[in-house]
């Protein structure tokens, strides 16, 4: 009886999603629980093709975080292990710090909060004035500034693929998910659009731009939205005047660090991102524009509320967006040498911001379980990071749910 039952299931666990989250999910899996199968579906031809393969490339050092959060803990602890892990496996990595630089006297009580929060999370943190500042950046102007040590850079799409071969999973790409059926009692069997049925015991979810309509496919409600958010780069045309990271005092009331110069792994700068909305979930241009997700978006109460409250700050992305000078003039806060002509566009990400039906931003990791499920529905920046501990946190959960099976 036994084992006509386990014939019916294709895996223990489905993990729907190939970013580095529903991969690290995978590989923590069948690290805790040798011999558990566990299959990755990933709409897309290959792993790491959204957030993950779209960002600066920058192993957060988890100062911005608030102190015992799950983004202070994970990002503190996914840095090491991240260096560690890239190491290990020869991936292009580099510890090389960063500053975070105060241009205006307003900004400078700001700056002595992180210096107190990075303490609180563990974190070392030099205070430097402008001579000292000089010394890593000449080509940067600031009334003041903290140096990160633990800051560095690495390749995510190189990790992320590590992470699938060294998994054991079974990955399949190109498998878009388009229905699912979840039986308390039976595990889920989900439909992928080219016919095929996968049937798992437990469901993972870690669809990032796509996890609220994934649990709502699911029967869950996730009680939040994910409102795209498209971050815009450029590249520097002479990136010898950045050696390193720079970054700007970030605003509080949002998730977004701001405009910042990375030296990526490649020794290139890139320069952004800004943070405008999205038309589509994949929205990477003006020009993509999707009428059900906009609608979608429009039609959370949680959207209008972020757009009354914040419509100043947006504003202000809106015109650096449309304006190669408007943009130019944001970066030379930081860096004045910089012209128009410096600034190549480069390809643009976009993030995954979960929001809630009363407008507040979702400001930490959010993971919720249902019966046999496990939702990540807010993994935006620094999840990279700290994807190695959120893939144990979920992997510990998923095992929990097929303990229980």
């Amino acid at each position: 009886m036994v084992q006509v039952r386990e014939l019916a299931y294709d895996c223990d666990v489905l993990v729907i999603g190939g970013g580095i989250v529903g991969l690290s999910t995978a590989y923590a899996i069948t690290r805790a629980a040798p011999g558990t199968r566990v299959t990755v579906l990933e709409k897309e031809q290959g792993p790491a093709r959204h957030q993950t393969g779209r960002n600066s490339g920058v192993i957060h050092s988890g100062i911005y975080y608030r102190p015992g959060s799950l983004k202070a803990r994970y990002a503190v602890r996914g840095a090491a292990e991240m260096v560690k892990f890239c190491a290990e496996y020869g991936i292009a990595h580099a510890v090389t710090g960063k500053l975070i630089v105060a241009t205006d006297k307003a900004e400078l009580p700001r700056l002595h909060g992180l210096v107190q929060r990075g303490r609180e999370n563990g974190i070392p943190v030099r205070e430097l004035g402008p001579a000292q500042m000089a010394e890593y950046e000449p080509e940067v102007r600031g009334l003041a500034a903290i140096h990160v040590g633990t800051t560095g850079i690495c390749d995510f799409v190189a990790v992320a693929q590590q992470l699938a071969e060294s998994s054991g999973a079974e990955i399949r790409y190109g498998a878009d998910v388009v229905r699912v059926d979840r039986r308390p009692g039976r595990g889920a069997a989900v439909l992928t659009a080219d016919g095929a049925i996968v049937r798992g015991r437990v469901l993972v979810n870690c669809a990032g731009l796509h996890c609220d309509e994934v649990a709502r496919l699911v029967g869950d409600d996730p009680g939040m939205r994910i409102v795209p958010f498209r971050g815009e780069y450029y590249s520097l045309a002479r990136p010898e005047l950045v050696h390193g990271l720079v970054y700007p005092v970030p605003d509080p009331a949002f998730p977004f660090l701001g405009v910042h110069l990375t030296r990526g792994i490649d020794g290139g700068v890139h320069i952004g991102p800004n943070a405008v909305p999205a038309l589509a979930r994949e929205g990477y241009g003006w020009g993509v524009v999707r009428p059900r997700e906009l609608g979608a978006t429009l039609a959370w109460p949680g959207a209008w509320r972020i757009a009354r409250r914040h419509w100043r700050y947006g504003a202000g992305e809106l015109r650096r967006s449309l304006s190669k000078q408007a943009f130019t003039y944001a970066v030379r806060r930081l860096l004045p040498a910089v012209t128009p002509d410096d600034l190549v566009p480069a390809a643009a990400g976009v993030r995954a911001q979960a929001v809630l039906r009363d407008g507040t931003l979702v400001d930490d990791f959010l993971i919720r379980e249902g019966p046999r499920t496990v939702h990540v529905l807010n993994a935006p920046s620094p999840a990279a990071t700290a994807s190695l501990p959120i893939g144990r946190e979920v992997a510990r959960r998923a095992l929990g749910a097929l303990a229980g099976a």
